[in-house]
């Protein structure tokens, strides 16, 4: 293998954007806003239909809270919880609500005891971890019988290696390097094959991808700037990203 195929995912990152988590769209933060935008309501619905309100969820990987704080707004019990400190200081000052408990954690460790969440997601997370079969078991373990397992990653082939990174470290600015690897990318079968070992029965998963045909899309190529108004979409292809779920037997 070659040199760039074994570098380390570069989390780092995320301890640097500060209040850009927020306001930058000269940066691929901007594509982590816009999919939020596309996964928050979606998340809600399934949630309040469920488990009703208000009901505990567990946010692995949380950031700077773009769910756990759209999900505190509907009245939801929100855990967020992440490695990096910066980020979660972030997610408190854009928590209207002040009601999300924010912890540093380890997703493979998680400080929390067995079956005490409703629901646990992990968006955009699995592909920024060397054993994302870990984090899988540990969201069964804290999960209920019953609970849900919200999650969002890419699939490992050679479209999303050239739309997701080559193609945002092309059209947009201030991309860092390392910010995905091709190797860490989760294929579905291989996410429901960890979902099937740890008691979690895979329901739904759609794909997603940018709204291509859009002026936001292509002022977004000509200036290497996200626009506010750039959208993602649903879709029935799960070639690059993919949203689903699964229920703790």
């Amino acid at each position: 293998m070659d040199k760039v195929a074994l570098s380390p995912i570069n989390n780092q990152l995320y301890d640097q954007l500060g209040e850009r988590w927020y306001g930058a769209d000269d940066d691929p933060v901007a594509l982590l806003r816009a999919e939020s935008r596309l996964r928050n309501p979606w998340v809600s619905s399934h949630l309040r239909e469920r488990h009703g309100n208000p009901s505990r969820l567990l946010d692995i990987g949380c950031g700077a809270g773009f769910l756990s704080n759209a999900l505190a707004r509907e009245g939801f019990d929100v855990v967020g919880v992440d490695a990096s400190d910066a980020s979660l200081t972030v997610a408190r000052r854009h928590d209207e609500t002040d009601r999300v408990r924010y912890d540093v954690g380890d997703a493979l460790a998680l400080p929390y005891p067995a079956a005490a969440f409703d629901a646990v997601s992990a968006m955009d997370f699995l592909e920024h971890v060397e054993d994302p079969a870990a984090v899988v078991a540990e969201a069964a373990r804290v999960l209920r019988p019953g609970g849900t397992f919200f999650f969002h990653t890419f699939n490992r082939n050679l479209l999303a290696w050239l739309v997701v990174i080559k193609g945002v470290e092309w059209f947009v600015k201030n991309t860092p390097p390392h910010m995905h690897l091709l190797r860490l990318f989760v294929k579905p079968a291989e996410l429901r094959a960890m979902c099937t070992n740890n008691g979690l029965s895979v329901v739904e998963i759609h794909g997603s991808a940018p709204v291509v045909w859009s002026k936001a899309f292509f002022r977004m190529l000509a200036t290497r700037v996200v626009p506010p108004d750039f959208r993602f979409k649903v879709t029935n292809s799960t070639l690059l990203g993919y949203t689903g779920f699964a229920e703790r037997r």
